[in-house]
């Protein structure tokens, strides 16, 4: 990513690396386990100018840097961080097992973690309980990234879901494994048999793509999609809130959202929370569909009758409420980043962090815990230009460049106050109140909702 040269005049500051948000696992790497409702800046643990990626699942997050070497965080239950032990993290720490095998990129599950190297192979650590590390015959669960042997072919790309992972290969087949989407699929396609995709345990191509080359993946709670290098988006899996664009409950195979409903653009970007969806296209437009009700949709919705009384004689492929159907939203007309939560979003326009969607543990940064309704920009992160944004299921990271030092032969103009001192004063204040407070509201859970099958546990 560039990075724009400072004034003149000016010395360049130092990007900072900071998280907010859901903190029951020590998932921000702030050393401590108290949710966090305004950014908190991560003491140095590599040189945030180097990081490359960031990302989070259920409780833990990821950091990968340009060297590819993977720092690792929070929740440890299952070995998700791959540490060789099940202790929860505090704080940022070096994966050592990979040291000398450089990390392109980390996808997070809910308790999983999945990890490609520069090389092109694929290793996971965690939770196996339902095949998700991609081992069939390995144990219950796994506290050293290993291999998933039957991928050979390089791969380019992966995902994580709650209970299923993803993968692109370098010739653009789609694998998929772990039994997540099985069960929902069993229920609402009766009497049909299920591709083996849905129930295996070890990487299975995924049928109904064959005329696509994927370049992308990526998993929901409950769904999978996959962007083509002809900038068509392919789904399949539950529609329950309707992030499948379709009026089906259940797609066994890859279906296409039509292009109409990108009007007619190609899709280049895609994003996935647990039950929604973000695309960008290639004039920059920003697309949202699927789930609503805590914002992450970043718009207002019309009732199903509204739209039946709007819609008696239209019969689009895409039709359905607007949930179901992506629709544009302006003001993240040209965003250079996104990134999805469960069910909030973080996305960085013009160099400024934005954020809306669910807001319970403090994750949209703005110091409360109302969920958002509408993209608004990180008021403590207002005199910081963004540079990346990553999302765990309910808490956000973002890397900053902030203001720019004047030099030190140069005596700043006196002012009676400095707005940004200021500002920085009051949320300083507001975060050692709000730390206060969350002592006495530490753990707790994600909405039932949200979740697949039996509640999961806290974030």
């Amino acid at each position: 990513m560039e990075r724009e040269p400072s004034a003149s005049g000016a010395a360049p500051a130092a990007a900072a690396l900071l998280a907010w948000g859901a903190n029951s696992y020590g998932q921000l790497g702030l050393g401590h386990k108290e949710d966090v409702l305004l950014p908190q800046q991560l003491d140095d643990f590599c040189k945030p100018e180097c990081i490359r990626r960031i990302t989070g699942g259920g409780g833990h997050s990821a950091v990968v840097t340009d060297g590819g070497s993977l720092f690792v965080c929070g929740l440890n239950k299952d070995g998700q961080l791959g540490l060789g032990h099940t202790e929860d993290v505090l704080y940022f720490t070096s994966c050592r097992s990979l040291l000398g095998c450089p990390i392109q990129q980390v996808a997070c599950g809910w308790d999983f973690t999945i990890i490609l190297t520069e090389s092109g192979q694929v290793l996971s650590c965690g939770s196996n309980s339902f095949g998700q590390l991609g081992v069939p015959q390995g144990p219950r669960r796994c506290v050293v990234p290993q291999a998933i042997e039957l991928l050979r072919e390089r791969v380019v790309c992966v995902a994580a879901g709650l209970r299923h992972a993803l993968a692109a290969t370098a010739s653009g087949t789609v694998f998929q494994w772990g039994t997540g989407l099985a069960s929902s699929g069993r229920r609402l396609c009766p009497g049909q048999t299920l591709p083996p995709f849905l129930t295996a345990k070890e990487p299975s191509r995924v049928t109904g793509l064959e005329n696509s080359k994927a370049t992308c993946v990526l998993a929901g709670s409950d769904h999978s999609a996959s962007l083509t290098d002809a900038g068509e988006l392919y789904v399949w899996g539950s529609n329950k809130h309707g992030q499948l664009a379709s009026l089906a409950a259940f797609l066994p195979k890859p279906q296409k959202i039509e292009a109409h409903c990108f009007q007619n653009e190609k899709v280049t970007s895609v994003w996935s929370g647990w039950t929604h969806l973000v695309a960008q296209t290639e004039t920059g437009k920003v697309f949202t569909w699927g789930r609503a009700d805590y914002g992450q949709l970043g718009r207002q919705l019309e009732s199903h009758e509204d739209w039946k009384a709007r819609n008696q004689d239209s019969s689009f492929p895409c039709s359905g409420p607007q949930k179901s159907m992506p629709s544009s939203l302006r003001c993240l007309t040209g965003a250079a980043e996104v990134s999805c939560g469960s069910e909030h979003n973080l996305a960085v326009i013009g160099g400024t962090c934005y954020s809306w969607g669910w807001n319970e543990h403090g994750m949209c940064g703005d110091g409360s815990e109302a969920n958002v309704w509408a993209p608004k920009p990180v008021e403590a992160l207002r005199s910081s230009r963004g540079l990346l944004v990553g999302c765990g299921a309910g808490h956000s990271l973002a890397l900053c460049q902030p203001p720019a030092r004047p030099e030190l032969d140069q005596r700043p103009k006196a002012t009676s106050s400095s707005p940004d001192a200021t500002e920085d004063t009051e949320s300083q204040e507001a975060t050692d109140k709000e730390r206060e407070s969350g002592r006495k509201d530490n753990q707790k859970l994600l909405p039932k909702a949200n979740l697949a099958g039996p509640e999961m546990g806290g974030l």
